[in-house]
């Protein structure tokens, strides 16, 4: 060996050795910061779980919604993984600068796929690098994606990436450039794309070539090694430890046959990883040996999935760009929250292992409130995280951070790595309201309302009817005039929207009369509904939830009803996908599922454009249509199509799609209990949206969801008032829409 390969051959095993050993420790922080979390079962259908891995990593299918980021990240993590292979290759270069990997090393194949995955690979890590320039805080503020993530961490995976591909580069250039010195004459045909590099170095010896090549090997192992050393010290480093880590996320997602995240809230389980119910609460309460949880209320209460999806995330800002309380000036972004809660899990984590809560400072980091005061600031929302875990005034997470959440689920519906953020939210939601009582006074009355008159606007059971009066035709009610749900074909759930609120009323009367007309035998519980509890979910009362939902269940089980139209969104999603939780199991539909499948059949026939207002509150004058997907209709459920081919039969009008719709689409502002809750900080949601909504330029805003409805209407009125919108626009429901076409028949 020369004294060159004997200094590079120690700079490349010692920076090895160092990495390594320091890698073997992060990785072994990370699983114990994971330990501290509560269990939770994951590991079922593991075949059908390894299966989803291979399909969202190779198809790249949570990162195709951005098509030109999805292929070149897809071509730089092929070549992160194929291209290792190469590092291998350059420790045996120095000791041997002809060196190549036995029986694949001068493979065809191999060779190929390292020159295509090289050139492919630093297309596609520039590309990443002039993204981020593009889409950076400092031209598009508060709009930008990357908006508070850590730019040095991003820069620097993106350095390294980019500096080991020119080696690689290099490398390939210098070994063909030797074996052509040398005589080889079928060198090109190993080097079909790297060859001109070669090239460059015509001319030289092949004793400098040699020298060349290990120097440029002994390059690369610093680059990619110095990489390690770097994460291995910086355990937070999403942007690095998600290429390790999302395998895991991933595979361990809430569904194994890889559906979103969405649906159904998770139950609320306690310190031993057991959903907590009225069953089990009392037993809970009286043993002095269990510390009662409700809820998350310190970080090490989240699961381990939790912290792993804190862990997880990369700071792409995907979430971010499509939050709705983000988007209106709100202090919610989901990438901001997942950052703080990571940072802060991993300061707390060492603390917790060595049983106490004393940082070096001397502060109690389990004395730390997770939710509370951190003194926010709308015009500089990012402040400076202390590296010991705790936040400027002594939370972690500002209470308005925390209550801005729409439950929409754009950002669960966005993240390329599987984070359920909507679950954790929800979660320390729980906490603050079944334990610290902590909560925006006007939930007070919601929950007061829910609790004495079962509807969130406390009106006396009495009324639910009231939306019937009027009708040509009688509505059957179960228990008076028919027996049971099976003298019928459908329960038709009225909801408590639809039979207190004025604007939701016309939708229900729309409804009951096409089914009648379509010759559909339907009948309704009358005042035996109660609220499902959905909003009292999402506000965190899982035990107000709980009461409501056993009460409907059990009133759905003695009206032996088996399958449900509904017309709100919430209940839909209520009682489709989280009363099977509490053992309602129900074939429930969406009332814009079941007219579409009615019209199919022939059984309504739109004939004409619905032109002219009557008594059932059907549409007025207009054209042209744009669609507005709810969130726990769309996103939440994957309902998009009924709608929109409701309204493609409606002879004569003209549809016009929102620039944000289907999985894009943006919130009404209404979920996540926010219906009920004055909106006081940054503008308006619904304004946002009905503002793109009058730009499409159409006659009618198209709803399918009373809650739209209603924030829809006020967002318009707000415009028309202030001369940014027709006078002649209005919202209407899908169903008013086909009802007004129908009856010109």
């Amino acid at each position: 060996m020369s004294a060159l390969q004997i200094v590079c051959a120690i700079i490349a095993l010692g920076i090895t050795a160092v990495g390594t050993a320091l890698l073997v420790r992060a990785v072994r922080r990370i699983l114990a910061t994971l330990h501290v979390g509560a269990p939770e079962a994951r590991g079922d259908r593991k075949v059908q779980r390894t299966l989803t891995l291979l399909r969202e990593f190779l198809g790249h299918t949570r990162m195709s919604r951005i098509r030109i980021v999805s292929a070149a990240h897809w071509v730089t993590m092929v070549g992160f993984g194929f291209l290792f292979l190469t590092l291998v290759t350059a420790f045996g270069q120095i000791f041997n600068p002809h060196f190549a990997i036995p029986l694949i090393g001068h493979f065809p194949v191999y060779e190929w796929a390292t020159d295509i995955l090289v050139i492919t690979g630093l297309v596609g890590i520039v590309t990443l690098m002039v993204v981020r320039r593009k889409k950076h805080p400092a031209k598009e503020g508060r709009t930008s994606r990357f908006y508070g993530s850590t730019f040095w961490q991003a820069y620097y995976v993106e350095l390294t990436i980019l500096g080991v591909m020119l080696c690689i580069l290099a490398l390939r250039g210098l070994e063909y450039a030797l074996q052509s010195t040398e005589g080889e004459v079928n060198a090109i045909a190993h080097y079909p794309l790297t060859f001109p590099v070669g090239e460059a170095f015509g001319g030289m010896s092949a004793q400098s070539l040699e020298q060349f090549i290990v120097v440029v090997a002994t390059l690369k192992i610093v680059i990619s090694f110095a990489w390690m050393i770097t994460i291995s010290l910086n355990t937070t480093m999403g942007v690095a430890w998600h290429r390790f880590l999302a395998f895991f996320n991933i595979f361990f997602k809430r569904y194994a046959d890889g559906a979103t995240s969405l649906g159904p809230l998770q139950p609320m389980r306690g310190p031993d990883g057991k959903n907590i119910d009225f069953e089990n609460l009392d037993e809970l309460m009286e043993d002095e040996d269990s510390e009662l949880a409700l809820g998350v209320g310190s970080v090490e209460q989240f699961t381990w999935k939790g912290l792993l999806d804190f862990s997880t995330c990369t700071e792409c800002g995907r979430c971010q760009s499509q939050c709705p309380a983000w988007n209106t000036e709100k202090p919610l972004s989901p990438k901001l929250l997942m950052m703080s809660l990571r940072d802060h899990a991993h300061a707390k984590a060492p603390y917790l292992q060595a049983s106490t809560g004393e940082s070096p400072t001397g502060v109690s980091l389990l004395e730390a409130p997770l939710v509370g005061t951190t003194g926010y600031d709308l015009d500089n929302p990012l402040t400076a995280y202390d590296p010991i875990g705790l936040a400027q005034a002594g939370a972690i997470v500002d209470e308005d951070v925390l209550w801005s959440c729409t439950t929409c689920g754009a950002c669960v519906e966005q993240c390329p790595v599987d984070i359920e953020h909507v679950d954790h939210i929800v979660d320390m939601r729980r906490h603050q309201v079944l334990l610290e009582s902590a909560f925006p006074s006007e939930l007070g009355g919601l929950f007061k309302n829910l609790e004495n008159k079962q509807n969130p606007w406390g009106m006396s059971a009495r009324a639910r009817m009231d939306w019937a009066k009027g009708l040509p035709f009688e509505i059957k009610v179960i228990g008076s005039d028919v027996e049971s749900a099976t003298d019928v074909e459908w329960l038709f759930w009225v909801g408590c929207a639809g039979a207190y609120e004025d604007r939701a009323k016309k939708t229900t009367r729309a409804v009951a009369e096409l089914l009648h007309m379509a010759g559909v035998e339907f009948a309704v519980l009358g005042d035996g509904e109660s609220c499902t509890g959905a909003s009292a979910r999402r506000a965190g009362n899982e035990m107000l939830f709980q009461m409501l939902a056993q009460q409907n269940i059990e009133t759905l089980s003695e009206a032996s009803a088996s399958k449900i139209v509904v017309t709100c969104a919430h209940c839909f999603n209520t009682i489709k996908n989280e009363y099977p939780q509490l053992g309602g199991n129900y074939e429930v539909v969406h009332h814009t599922q079941l007219l579409n499948r009615l019209v199919r059949e022939k059984k309504l026939t739109p004939v004409a454009r619905p032109d002219e207002a009557d008594t059932s509150g059907a549409a007025s004058t207009g054209a042209s249509v744009t669609y507005h997907d709810p969130c726990y209709l769309g996103r939440h459920n994957g309902v998009y199509a009924p709608p929109r081919e409701l309204i493609g039969a409606l002879p004569g009008v003209e549809y016009k799609e929102m620039k944000r719709s289907g999985e894009t689409s943006f919130c009404c502002g209404a979920g996540g209990a926010r219906m009920w809750m004055e909106e006081k900080l940054g503008s308006r949601i619904n304004l946002n949206r009905t503002t793109e909504a009058v730009e499409t330029g159409a006659d009618r805003i198209a709803i399918g969801c009373p809650f739209c409805r209603v924030m829809m209407t006020d967002g318009l009125t707000a415009k028309q008032s202030d001369g940014e919108a027709r006078e002649d626009v209005e919202v209407v429901d899908v169903a008013n829409m086909l009802l007004a076409a129908v009856k010109r028949t």
